[in-house]
């Protein structure tokens, strides 16, 4: 890998959910220490999956790899965070302040805000505080998927303008002479994030147009923060030696399309190109191998579907169940990658041409249905997305004409400054999610939701925002009152929980569905997308990843979901109606 021939101190790794972030990452790290460097690899995401690539258990401590000599990792646990930070915040308060107002503080500092807050707090203290990190040579950042690594990049300045603003001395997150105290580390945080000679950030994309589109614009907001030395990383190109495999050539055709168009933004930087592997990048040898050539099983196409294999039926009949119901809200889930927008988009489209009306929204950050439908237009289908920046200045007016309607100027500006808050914004877009939630009672809901992590945060914080928003306003919307008794009734909400037939998003996906599970609220089915199983292939490279298929495919539909349905690999884009109806259509007979 190019940007490995002169290493900076520190290493970043971004981009769209599902595109090997955490394999360069974990690539770079084993590259850098088996050069005899003391490395420190940390994830940032709170949908981790270091301790599988490692095969190594991980927790919140640096922990030696037995493996790879002068490698050491950890995951940044956000809930222990979150419990270190509350009692940072409150713990000096007990026994000083009456019980009464010590609770209140607690209950302020129990929401998403500050969990996000307290694993930034950790993460810039590895970053910025030198003392921290000093008997590393290199340490190396997996982060979370791109809309929870820009928020955690944008915090610094955002806390930092907060503090200095705020007058009252209190926020959502309770006193803010805990974050104060941090201050000068946020800022050295910002500095090092900036500083070429001190950190290289790496964007990891796959060739493909949604995903080297998504890598562009992460790239022009990082640069807009400061963040200019930047890397690029194509992973998974394929390649291949077997013209006679239609399959194999449309599929090298489909990268090759992508990475020839890529967008102007991400075009001139240094890149690396990441051959697809035969199988999943798992274990320290596979790590040690990244950048170099593909290792290739002998398997031939007769050998490779298993005598007792069972293919999954397709999505056509799922829609048909869904379908009978008449409405409710139907949630495409799952880690970043697996193709949530596409199977949201291909349910919406079907339950449309079926005569319903359907509402297609996302409460995703990086919203691509509109790239999807490719402007096309179907009756009786909306399609729209929950816009942060928009719901944010709502919800603001909103409490100043209610809360602050009969505040005098000093109460105003001090509600003012509350909702200056970044807090604010989860609150307002967790109120638009409720709201869109409740119109399933009229028609169909089809929400295309953010990567798994912040999903979870968002269906675990009703509690949270319910205190905060009546601290702010004193009232509760009935669409918020209902959230969880509609998403917790089998009737109204069908959770779709969509994965791809490989060891991580199949094993993620399951963490998923436990947690789920935990809030009461039970999964409808599982959807494996892209799927080289029910086809007939001739690629070696193609051959072996079809055979690794086969267990995950029969995990999920022996163990773990009570139904499945199966997409098999397209080879056309799944862009515009005709796409979309392809993939409810198609055919999941084992060599079709």
């Amino acid at each position: 890998m190019k940007f490995l021939d002169n290493p900076t101190r520190n290493f970043f790794f971004t981009g769209k959910g599902g595109v090997g972030k955490t394999s360069m990452a974990c690539a770079t790290a084993v590259q850098l220490a088996d050069r005899g460097l003391r490395v420190l690899l940390v994830s940032t995401d709170p949908a981790s999956n270091l301790d599988e690539v490692l095969g190594t258990p991980l927790d919140g401590h640096p922990k030696p790899i037995e493996s790879v000599p002068h490698l050491f990792a950890m995951n940044l646990d956000p809930e222990a965070s979150a419990r270190e930070y509350r009692e940072r915040m409150v713990g000096p308060y007990r026994g000083v302040l009456p019980d009464a107002a010590v609770k209140s503080m607690e209950e302020q500092v129990s929401g998403s805000c500050t969990l996000e807050i307290a694993a930034f707090d950790e993460f810039s203290r590895l970053l910025g505080d030198k003392d921290a990190t000093k008997e590393f040579d290199h340490v190396v950042f997996d982060t979370a998927p791109t809309g929870h690594t820009l928020r955690l990049l944008t915090l610094p300045s955002a806390w930092s303008g907060f503090m200095d603003t705020n007058t009252t001395g209190t926020s959502c997150l309770g006193p803010l002479a805990g974050l104060q105290a941090q201050q000068r580390v946020y800022q050295q945080t910002v500095k090092a994030l900036g500083d070429p000679k001190t950190t290289t950030l790496v964007l990891v994309t796959h060739p493909r147009s949604s995903a080297l589109k998504e890598a562009a614009r992460t790239s022009v907001e990082l640069g807009k923060l400061g963040v200019k030395n930047q890397q690029l990383i194509i992973n998974g190109v394929f390649v291949t030696d077997t013209p006679s495999d239609p399959i194999a050539v449309q599929m090298q055709s489909r990268g090759q399309s992508a990475i020839e168009s890529m967008p102007t933004e991400i075009d001139s930087l240094e890149r690396t190109i990441i051959p697809l592997a035969a199988a999943g990048i798992m274990g320290i040898d596979a790590l040690r191998n990244v950048g170099g050539e593909v290792k290739i099983a002998e398997v031939t196409p007769n050998e490779v579907t298993p005598v007792d294999a069972s293919i999954p039926e397709g999505l056509g009949s799922l829609i048909d169940d869904l379908a009978s119901v008449g409405h409710g809200v139907i949630l495409a889930m799952g880690k970043g990658g697996v193709g949530k927008t596409t199977v949201a988009s291909a349910v919406a489209v079907a339950l449309a041409e079926r005569g319903f009306a359907v509402h297609l929204s996302t409460t995703d950050p990086a919203a691509h249905l509109a790239a999807t439908f490719a402007a096309e237009e179907l009756a009786g289908l909306t399609v729209g997305r929950i816009d942060p920046a928009q719901e944010t200045a709502d919800y603001t007016s909103d409490v100043m004409q209610t809360a602050g309607a009969e505040l005098d100027s000093d109460g105003k500006s001090l509600l003012q400054e509350d909702l200056r808050s970044p807090c604010t914004e989860e609150i307002a877009v967790f109120r638009a999610f409720a709201r869109t939630v409740s119109e399933g009672a009229d028609g169909f809901v089809v929400l295309d939701t953010a990567p798994t992590g912040h999903t979870i945060l968002l269906l675990d914080s009703a509690l949270a925002y319910h205190r905060e928003v009546t601290r702010q306003t004193h009232q509760m919307p009935e669409s918020v009152e209902q959230l969880l008794p509609r998403l917790r009734d089998p009737n109204f909400t069908r959770v779709l929980i969509v994965t791809l037939p490989a060891a991580t998003p199949v094993h993620e996906a399951a963490q998923l569905q436990e947690d789920l599970r935990r809030a009461e609220i039970e999964p409808y089915a599982w959807v494996i997308n892209e799927c080289l199983a029910p086809l007939d292939v001739h690629d070696p490279i193609l051959c072996q990843r079809r055979q690794h298929e086969f267990p995950f495919i029969d995990e999920v539909r022996t163990s773990l979901a009570k139904r499945v349905a199966l997409i098999p690999w397209q080879s056309e884009p799944p862009t515009g109606l005709e796409a979309l109806r392809r993939i409810v259509d198609s055919n999941c007979e084992v060599g079709s």
